[in-house]
C-alpha cells in the first residue's frame, strides 16, 4: 500500500473558490456568466476564483457548442476535471465493509466487498486498511493521486472531531476512527455518520442537486435522516440532528434501545419487524428478509407488521416536514425491498400528519445499494479536500 506521493492542497481555500468549485461539480460544465448567476457573486469574483482553479488543473475549459457568442467571441464552459484526483470512500455495515475508488466527480471506478471478520474497532481498523490497500493498488495503475479517504459508520458520529461517539450496531463508544485511519493508511481522513455521508452524495450528485432545502430518509436496520437546510448538511451542535429514528410516535410503543418508547425505530427498523412477527406467528422468523418474503406470501401478521411501519415513517417524516418546511425528502435505504408494502401507509401517514403546506414536500423514493453509501463516504472526503481541513496522518518517530 502506497500513500499519496505528494502532499497537496486544493488551491485558494476561499469561500469564493469553494462555492464556484462545488456549483461547477455539481451542477456544471457552466458558463462564467451562470457561474455568477448561480452563486450570486459577480463576474469579477467569478473570474477571480476560476483562475487558479483552472491553473491548477481542477477545472478545464470547453467552447460551448449551444451557448451565444459573448462580444464576438464562442462562449467558454468550464467543467471539472474528474481525472485530477482520487478518493476512496469506505461504508462499514454491521456485517461487510465497502470500499469505492472514485474520481474527483465521484464517479465509482471500483467496487470492493469484504466480510467484517468482527466488529471491535481493532477489526473494523484492520479490515479498512486492507480494502484501502486494494484501492490504492487499483490508484497506482492509473497514476492518479488519491487525495483523501472517507469512512461512513452508523450513529453519533463527530465529523470535526473524527470520532464515533456511539454507535449500536458496532457497539462502540469514543472510538478516535478518524485519527487511527489516518496513522494507518497515511491519507488525509473524513469521518461522517452514514446517513450523512448519503446526503452529501446526494446534495452534490443526486436527486438534491439544486435544492436549498432537502432531506434524506433511510429505512432499513435502523432509521435515519440527512437534513440539508440553506445548502448546508446540518449536523447540529452535538452531531445528532436528523435523529429522526428516535421521535417518539407511539407513547405507548414498544421499548426502543436507547430507552424510550415508541420511537419510529421501535416500530419500523428491521429488528422491530422480526420481533414482531416472531411474537404473533409464535414461529422463529430469522431476519427482516424472512419477513419481507412472508409478507409477500400474503401472511398477515408480517402484513400488518409492515402496514404499522409505513405509518410511523409517515409520522417521522411528517415531523421533519413541519419543523423544516424541505422542498423533497428522498425515502432510500435496504428497507426500500418492502416498500410496495407500505408505501400507501407512509404517504397517508405523511398527509395527515403534515401540517398546511408542509404537505406539498415531494417523497421521492431513490433505491441505494451500499456501494452508493461509500461513494457518500468518498464525497465527504472530497468535500473536505476543498473545504475544511480534515484529520490528516500523523508522522511515527
Amino acid at each position: 500500500m502506497s500513500p499519496p506521493s505528494r502532499a497537496e492542497t486544493f488551491p485558494a481555500h476561499t469561500p469564493a473558490v469553494s462555492q464556484i468549485f462545488t456549483t461547477v461539480l455539481s451542477q456544471g460544465p457552466l458558463t462564467r456568466l451562470e457561474l455568477s448567476r448561480r452563486t450570486g457573486l459577480s463576474p469579477a469574483a467569478v473570474t477571480k476564483a476560476v483562475r487558479p482553479l483552472i491553473e491548477a488543473g481542477y477545472l478545464v475549459e470547453d467552447v460551448a457548442e449551444d451557448a451565444p457568442p459573448a462580444l464576438g467571441r464562442p462562449a467558454t464552459l468550464v467543467r471539472v476535471d474528474g481525472g485530477r484526483a482520487l478518493f476512496i470512500g469506505i461504508k462499514v455495515t454491521g456485517d461487510e465493509i465497502i470500499g469505492v475508488l472514485t474520481d474527483l466527480r465521484c464517479r465509482i471506478l471500483v467496487v470492493r466487498h469484504l466480510p467484517l471478520p468482527g466488529r471491535t474497532p481493532q477489526q473494523v481498523l484492520a479490515a479498512t486498511t486492507g480494502l484501502v490497500g486494494e484501492l490504492l493498488t487499483e490508484a497506482d495503475g492509473m497514476d492518479v493521486t488519491v487525495m483523501g479517504l472517507g469512512v461512513a459508520v452508523s450513529g453519533d458520529v463527530d465529523r470535526a472531531e473524527g470520532a464515533v461517539r456511539y454507535s449500536p450496531f458496532l457497539e462502540w463508544r469514543d472510538v478516535p476512527l478518524a485519527e487511527l485511519a489516518a496513522m494507518a493508511t497515511g491519507l488525509p481522513v473524513t469521518v461522517d455518520n452514514d446517513v450523512r455521508a448519503l446526503t452529501v452524495a446526494e446534495q452534490w450528485f443526486g436527486a438534491g442537486v439544486g435544492l436549498s432545502d432537502f432531506a434524506v430518509v433511510t429505512v432499513g436496520a435502523g432509521i435515519g435522516c440527512g437534513l440539508v437546510v440553506h445548502g448546508r448538511v446540518v449536523a447540529g451542535a452535538h452531531g445528532v440532528a436528523g435523529e429522526i429514528g428516535h421521535v417518539t410516535v407511539d407513547p405507548a410503543g414498544p421499548l426502543c434501545h436507547c430507552g424510550n418508547r415508541g420511537c419510529v425505530e421501535a416500530i419500523a427498523g428491521d429488528a422491530a419487524l422480526v420481533r414482531e412477527v416472531r411474537a404473533a406467528t409464535g414461529t422463529e422468523v430469522a431476519d427482516a428478509a424472512e419477513v419481507l418474503e412472508l409478507a409477500h406470501r400474503g401472511v398477515a401478521a408480517a402484513r400488518e407488521a409492515y402496514a404499522r411501519a409505513g405509518d410511523a415513517i409517515g409520522r417521522g417524516i411528517a415531523t421533519v416536514a413541519n419543523l423544516l418546511g424541505p422542498e423533497r425528502v428522498i425515502i432510500s435505504g435496504e428497507g426500500l425491498a418492502a416498500y410496495d408494502l407500505f408505501a400507501e401507509q407512509i404517504r397517508a401517514a405523511f398527509h395527515a400528519a403534515a401540517f398546511g403546506s408542509a404537505a406539498e414536500c415531494d417523497l421521492r423514493t431513490r433505491p441505494l445499494p451500499f456501494d452508493e453509501w461509500a461513494r457518500g463516504a468518498a464525497a465527504t472526503a472530497i468535500q473536505s479536500f476543498i473545504g475544511s481541513e480534515p484529520v490528516r496522518a500523523r508522522s511515527t518517530p
